[in-house]
């Protein structure tokens, strides 16, 4: 496999030079064709070397870019499926969290008190700094009010698992970055709404409670059903028996919810209260999902560090869908809305390092809530957006913010990374009595 990796590196600068001459020539459907394939092989090559292997799941969202800004009509539909379908959207975000949500731990909550000072200064600095920026760039891009309230919505999500990827690469403080991702997460189903109700209120109509309960849907209920996993590793006997017949009961009114046990709550229960007990209902697929996840572990090993990649698919798949929706938009506003996103992006990092080191954060600790800061949840934006039924407006500042956060972040970690070696280098050699 690494043979093969190796050679589609290789091949990747004859491929994009067949792309410029047909680009040149006029040859329309060659130069569509050899782009897509160069960002294929391209993003299937980088594996091959450790100095860009880390670039790899930033190709593949570029290549989703370009496969759905050439061919946009292959993206939209597949037979009788609607790809932009509202519950199919859903499922693949969930899907996406679940996988990130794999990577959290109970663990990372309990380290709140050790970092309470630090947590407060990157929550702070998270659901403030990005939102405004965020409006800022509305007031001097004169952006459509859809892709104006996408650029608001991107800053007003929490922090993703990405920023942690980052901080460990830039070997900055990792129990900090991870303890402001999981209470960000937490905090996301009041704030988000409340700064998209705030600042892009004017633009489209925000319902609060219904994005409230859209992003416990999307983010808390597949993390939720994540930890409930990593709570059955370490519980005991009588605890996972007794989580394991709570399960088999949440399984039963599942099933009965479709053959009519559903409309009888239609029936008896006032329409105001009907969200909590679909809300509950999803929490109660959690627990299913959750145990018989834990249970498909114990078979399968390795699943685990399978989830990640089930992730980086579900990115790429709503990436795809969302740049073919937009695309008329994205040719007109697409070199505006990067602009944006750099702009955005590098604000994130200098405020948020330079607020944590004003507030007496330590250089490791600030450098990570530069990252926490400017590194948004771009899945959680996505699929907000096509809950809205506005991937094609709405989700366009996700689809070209997160490659660039990306690509970044993946930059700044890796500067950051070299530059701690340097300095515990120099430590070293002055720790030396041989020097002396």
């Amino acid at each position: 496999m690494h043979r093969i990796r190796k050679f589609m590196l290789m091949c990747s600068p004859v491929i994009l030079l067949v792309f410029i001459i047909a680009l040149i020539w006029g040859y329309t459907e060659v130069w569509q064709i050899a782009a897509v394939v160069f960002s294929v092989v391209l993003s299937l090559g980088l594996g091959a070397t450790e100095k860009f292997k880390g670039y790899q799941y930033t190709a593949w969202i570029m290549t989703a870019v370009v496969a759905g800004m050439i061919y946009p009509n292959a993206f939209l539909q597949w037979g009788e499926i609607d790809l932009r379908n509202k519950w199919l959207i859903l499922i693949v975000v969930q899907a996406v969290m679940f996988g990130m949500g794999i990577q959290m731990s109970l663990r990372d909550f309990s380290n709140l008190a050790s970092t309470g000072k630090g947590v407060l200064v990157g929550l702070l600095s998270q659901f403030s700094i990005m939102p405004i920026v965020g409006f800022m760039l509305t007031k001097l891009f004169d952006f459509d009010p859809e892709i104006a309230a996408g650029i608001i919505l991107m800053g007003a999500c929490s922090s993703g698992l990405a920023s942690n990827v980052m901080v460990y690469l830039a070997r900055a403080n990792l129990v900090l970055s991870v303890t402001v991702t999981a209470m960000a997460t937490m905090l996301a189903p009041l704030m988000t709404p409340f700064w998209m109700k705030t600042l892009a209120g004017t633009l489209i109509d925000i319902k609060f409670l219904d994005m409230m309960l859209n992003i416990i849907k999307i983010v808390l209920v597949p993390i939720g059903a994540a930890l409930l996993h990593d709570y059955l590793k370490m519980a005991g006997k009588g605890m996972k028996n007794r989580i394991y017949l709570l399960a088999i009961f949440c399984l039963v009114y599942l099933l009965a919810l479709p053959l009519g046990l559903w409309q009888v709550f239609v029936d008896m229960i006032p329409a105001e209260i009907l969200p909590s007990v679909e809300i509950l209902s999803f929490f109660v697929g959690a627990v299913v999902f959750g145990v018989g996840y834990h249970l498909c572990t114990r078979q399968f090993k390795n699943l685990d560090k399978l989830m990640p990649y089930i992730s980086m698919f579900g990115i790429v798949y709503f990436t795809t869908v969302t740049t073919a929706a937009g695309r008329d938009n994205l040719l007109q506003v697409g070199a505006l809305l990067f602009m944006a996103s750099v702009i955005h992006n590098g604000l994130g990092y200098f405020f948020g390092y330079w607020l944590s080191r004003l507030l007496g954060l330590g250089i490791p600790s600030a450098r990570a809530m530069a990252l926490e800061v400017g590194l948004q949840n771009g899945g959680m934006a996505s699929g907000l957006a096509g809950s809205m039924g506005k991937l094609g407006t709405v989700g366009l500042a996700p689809a070209v913010f997160s490659p660039w956060m990306n690509i970044t972040g993946s930059i700044l970690a890796n500067y950051w990374r070299k530059k701690s070696h340097k300095q515990e280098a120099e430590r070293g050699e002055k720790s030396d009595p041989h020097n002396n």
